[in-house]
């Protein structure tokens, strides 16, 4: 067995020269701003840090969506669309106290006082250079948001709140001008205005690169199709994907890709799902359960049907791991990247253990390879399903210390829906496992 040497997350660097940004933010501010004399300076003074602090957080929320390998595999992508999240929530907030602010010291300053805020923003954006795009752009930043709010998401198809949300890079771009014709800082200072360009450029060109050209190459070079679909239990189907060289696509158990099927009605659809076998040298398969109008329509597709997939993405592989013995957790259709892992990680017979979850025998996908793989690594296999009369079992603290004495000296690599992820997790932390053994990623995005 290979030395274990842990993969370390650059979350806390990255994190650390986030907030060193914001703070050069801010002492761009400070530099530019001699004296505050009065209670309207103060007003214009807010306005601005506000808005130099939302154009920072914009040129992050964007890379956070530019799908850079070294945060959608290292830090995790459940980690990074969770970023994403909290600074577009950031950003929206910052954009609209900069707007309140600042048509607020402007009204200040003709004598129109408070209420005069809506007559000064109509002047502004019909006076002032790039402020119509800018007004554009907020708009689309606070539509954004609101499709976003979590009760809102839930009742929006996935395809219709993923669209909308790439309106994010044209709001992004017209909100960009304003911040350099109008804005005080970098009028006074071509070097913050240089720095600003450099900023945005490099978002610019990652984002080109990794979620645009990167994938046209990856496509051309592999030429993926689909081969077959085979139902593995009533609403759970494999698809089978050929191609050519598919082992060099750098993908790792654990680790899944966006797909999308050219075909009627799916062309326009890009979905997460999780590889359920290691990579072949011309073949892939994922495993999917029908939850929604995207899955459903995967038990139709013909074979020969052109399959487009962006990745690997994903963090959830044995790069985590830090000992030499493991628990594997599925939940449900969570089984797709454990059964993987479960294949591939090194380990001596004992070693590896894996607890899946359903709620009834029938549902337990795969379960004919899980046995074989088992019974070939002499690893434990268990599983967790419901009684008949539907009592749920007990995953437990108590439980899992019973089945695992040494439980806290395991590695635990989990995957399944975010209620079962919440009641393992509370259960391993009960058994003694620390937390930064417990590995999860969920599809939630």
């Amino acid at each position: 067995m290979r030395r274990i040497r842990p993969r370390r997350s650059p979350a806390v660097p990255l994190l650390i020269a986030v907030w060193a940004g914001a703070a050069a933010v801010l002492w761009l501010w400070w530099h530019d701003t001699p004296s505050i004399a009065d209670n309207n300076s103060r007003i214009l003074n807010a306005g601005r840090i506000t808005g130099l602090l939302a154009g920072y957080l914009m040129a992050l929320v964007v890379l956070q969506m530019a799908r850079v390998p070294a945060l959608e595999r290292r830090v995790g992508s459940d980690r990074v669309a969770r970023w994403h999240a909290m600074t577009g929530r950031y950003t929206i907030c910052m954009v609209l106290a900069h707007l309140f602010l600042t048509m607020w010291g402007y009204a200040l300053q003709s004598g129109k006082g408070l209420g005069g805020i809506v007559q000064t923003t109509i002047d502004s954006v019909n006076q002032l250079p790039d402020m119509g795009k800018a007004a554009i752009g907020t708009g689309l930043l606070v539509l954004i948001g609101f499709i976003s709010v979590g009760w809102l998401r839930r009742l929006i198809p996935y395809d219709t709140w993923y669209h909308v949300h790439l309106l994010t890079y044209a709001a992004v771009f017209l909100t960009f001008w304003h911040q350099l014709s109008t804005g005080n800082d970098f009028a006074v200072e071509p070097v913050a205005k240089t720095v600003w360009y450099g900023l945005y450029g490099s978002v610019t060109a990652l984002v080109l690169w990794y979620r645009i050209l990167s994938p046209i190459r990856l496509n051309l070079k592999h030429r993926m199709r689909v081969q077959a679909v085979i139902e593995e239990t009533p609403g759970i189907v494999s698809v089978l994907i050929s191609g050519r060289k598919l082992h060099r696509m750098g993908a790792e158990a654990g680790q899944f890709f966006r797909w999308r099927f050219l075909a009627p009605g799916m062309r326009f659809s890009s979905h997460p799902y999780s590889l359920s076998a290691s990579p072949r040298p011309n073949m892939l398969r994922i495993t999917v359960k029908a939850i929604g109008d995207h899955s459903a329509a995967l038990r139709d597709l013909e074979p020969g049907t052109r399959v487009w997939a962006e990745g690997p993405y994903g963090a959830l592989t044995a790069g985590k791991r830090s000992r030499g013995k493991v628990l594997l957790v599925a939940g449900g259709v969570g089984i797709t990247p454990m059964r993987t892992l479960f294949e591939t990680l090194p380990g001596a017979s004992g070693d590896l253990t894996l607890l899946y979850r359903a709620n009834t025998t029938q549902d337990l996908a795969l379960w004919d390879e899980l046995a074989a793989i088992s019974k070939e690594r002499g690893a434990r296999l268990m599983y967790a399903v419901n009684s008949p009369d539907g009592e749920r079992p007990d995953i437990s603290a108590d439980s899992l210390r019973r089945k695992l004495p040494d439980i806290d000296d395991h590695d635990v690599f989990m995957c399944g829906p975010p209620g079962f992820a919440q009641e393992v997790y509370a259960a391993l932390r009960g058994a003694g496992v620390p937390a930064r053994r417990i590995h999860h990623e969920s599809f939630e995005m």
